[in-house]
């Protein structure tokens, strides 16, 4: 393995001399860098950057902990994320729990390990046991898409319940009736709340005869979906319009509509969750609750970099809970009043 003694002893100069060129080329003069530059290209040399980083005492690393990078939205909130770090010249790991409690338990005990600067963390339930655990690492941490109150750390989060609300009022101001809510894994806070906010908004304007059915997912994807779009199909009286807990369940849904030749939406209106970029383009594009995920990633980055800033005072940091406001996108899915086709 080349190292920069090897290319010190080259180009006829001091380590010292290759470490600047490498990390701080405006200190070198042009010539004398351009011959390092030659020799760095000939050998093939790697910076060492684990150990720059161990005698620096200071990781460049921020890590990405999400739920389900199956999810378009998870990535986005990890691309967020790397724009935030990439600016200040960090490099980012994104990791995967699959929505698993010992996933998460695994990846955050590694991440502790590995010392890193930081971990942007999308926890599956509570995280009780193995945030406990990570905590004791010293290293700090903020909740991204959850908003965890009385916390001891920050979180970026969109309110979810009001989210709920205005997918269940859409629906509602369509003419919807019969209604069913496709959930995901109750053991998810954001599930919980989009049900919540779902239910909240039917609750402010009563109406006889109405209907809300709530179907569970084991998983937040579009196989997923699917089932439940067959179970939506079963049910008795038959919904006329379905708010999904998220983008994949609610294409899912629209699959199963269309394998069963159920007009969209003049015989099922779909609500999505999250607007990821599939969702404008399905076959009936999907209106849906709209998340700023690349907004949240970056949003959460910027708050572990500030806190872990070289100029950072221990103990000092205020910790922030940064909750964002959803939007309602609507498309082709939702756009026929069941008052109309009922006519």
């Amino acid at each position: 393995m080349v190292g920069i003694k090897d290319v010190a002893r080259i180009a006829g100069v001091s380590i010292g001399t290759v470490s600047n060129v490498v990390n701080r080329p405006h200190v070198v003069s042009a010539a004398t860098r351009s011959r390092v530059l030659s020799v760095i290209q000939e050998l093939g040399y790697v910076r060492d950057e684990s150990a720059r980083q161990l005698r620096a005492g200071r990781s460049r690393t921020l890590a990405v902990l999400v739920l389900d990078l199956g999810n378009p939205f998870f990535v986005d909130v990890a691309q967020g994320a790397e724009q935030a770090a990439q600016a200040e010249g960090l490099n980012v790991i994104t990791c995967n729990s699959g929505q698993r409690v010992d996933r998460e338990a695994a990846h955050l005990a590694m991440l502790a390990e590995q010392r890193v600067r930081g971990v942007l963390l999308s926890p599956v339930g509570t995280a009780g046991e193995s945030l406990e655990a990570f905590r004791r690492s010293g290293i700090p941490y903020v909740f991204v898409d959850r908003n965890v109150p009385n916390s001891d750390a920050c979180s970026v989060s969109v309110d979810d319940v009001a989210g709920g609300a205005l997918a269940a009022r859409h629906l509602v101001e369509a003419g919807h009736t019969h209604l069913a809510f496709v959930n995901g894994p109750q053991l998810l806070a954001q599930c919980r709340d989009r049900e919540a906010g779902a239910r909240a908004a039917l609750a402010e304007a009563p109406a006889p005869g109405r209907t809300f059915t709530v179907l569970e997912s084991e998983a937040l994807d579009v196989a997923s979906g699917r089932d439940a779009g067959a179970r939506v199909l079963g049910i008795s009286p038959r919904p006329t319009a379905v708010f999904c807990a998220n983008d994949l369940l609610a294409l899912g849904v629209l699959q199963a509509m269309v394998a069963a030749g159920v007009r969209v939406p003049e015989e099922m209106a779909i609500v999505g969750y999250d607007d990821i970029e599939f969702a404008a383009a399905a076959a009936v594009p999907l209106t849906s609750v709209r998340q700023p995920a690349t907004r949240l990633g970056k949003t959460a980055a910027e708050l572990i970099i500030a806190e872990t800033a070289d100029d950072a005072v221990p103990g000092e940091h205020e910790h922030q809970t940064v909750v964002y406001t959803p939007e309602l996108v609507v498309r082709d899915s939702t756009r026929v009043r069941r008052d109309r086709v009922s006519r």
